[in-house]
């Protein structure tokens, strides 16, 4: 058995991480949000920002935690394209989620609906992402902790759609943001407490990219994204900003006329 590090940088890996969780987080129920304000191509554009605030905030938290991961007598690499696709699948999925919240009739059924949909992205974008490890040995898991791991992935998207069908004020947004990220955080390291690896030590050279050369360059990338779209959010007034707005200018209008 190899000896499984999950934080080989200390504390940096899993603060890091749980910083990228809540500011996707964060951003994906501020812009559902607004979607739930909104109609039309509106609404199906703040939707779409969710869903990719919300995959790429999952996305980027798994990965960042993996540049901690390590095992002893072996080397770790990244198939790239499973890793691609893992980010890919966690956006798709996730945005079904969202999209099922943002225009179901039946908020119920549309929660319920939704939450599975996106902790099941959120699993699965998780161990696909573990899929694409390559290492000299193999990789086994205990099955109840990945059984724990999906609930809590579950549970935690439900409660992230709840907060944003009812809570609207950016404190409480902030507040349940935080919360989120604790739940994405522990779903990830559940579902690392069941793995477990048998080393084959071997000379062969292994297939893909190293973390700093591929994960590492990405998460940087998908990290700005997520700064600079939370940032454009911010700024940007809300539907209840531009009625009253407008409902300022009308009176000067009639003035003038």
């Amino acid at each position: 058995m190899g000896h499984l590090d999950h934080a080989t940088f200390g504390w940096l890996t899993p603060v890091l991480s749980y910083v990228m969780a809540c500011i996707g987080a964060a951003l994906g129920l501020r812009c559902t949000v607004r979607a739930l304000g909104a109609s039309g191509r509106s609404r199906r554009n703040w939707l779409l920002t969710a869903a990719s605030a919300i995959g790429t905030g999952i996305w980027t938290m798994h990965f960042v935690a993996m540049l901690g991961f390590s095992v002893s007598g072996t080397e770790i690499r990244y198939d790239v394209p499973l890793t691609i696709l893992s980010l890919i699948v966690a956006m798709v999925v996730v945005g079904a989620g969202v999209f099922a919240v943002g225009y179901g009739r039946d908020r119920g059924r549309a929660l319920v609906l939704g939450g599975l949909t996106t902790g099941l992205g959120v699993a699965s974008m998780h161990y696909l992402g573990m899929v694409a490890l390559r290492l000299h040995g193999d990789v086994n898991y205990d099955p109840v902790l990945v059984g724990i791991s999906v609930v809590i992935a579950v549970v935690a998207a439900t409660a992230a759609l709840w907060a944003a069908l009812n809570i609207k004020s950016p404190v409480a947004v902030a507040v349940a943001s935080l919360v989120m990220g604790v739940a994405v955080s522990s779903m990830h390291y559940t579902g690392m407490i069941a793995v477990s690896v048998r080393v084959s030590p071997s000379g062969e050279a292994l297939p893909g990219a190293t973390a700093m050369q591929f994960i590492f360059p990405l998460a940087v990338g998908l990290g700005s994204y997520l700064f600079l779209t939370s940032a454009f959010v911010a700024l940007s007034p809300t539907a209840g900003e531009r009625e009253a707005s407008a409902s300022a200018q009308r009176p000067v209008e009639s003035a003038a006329h």
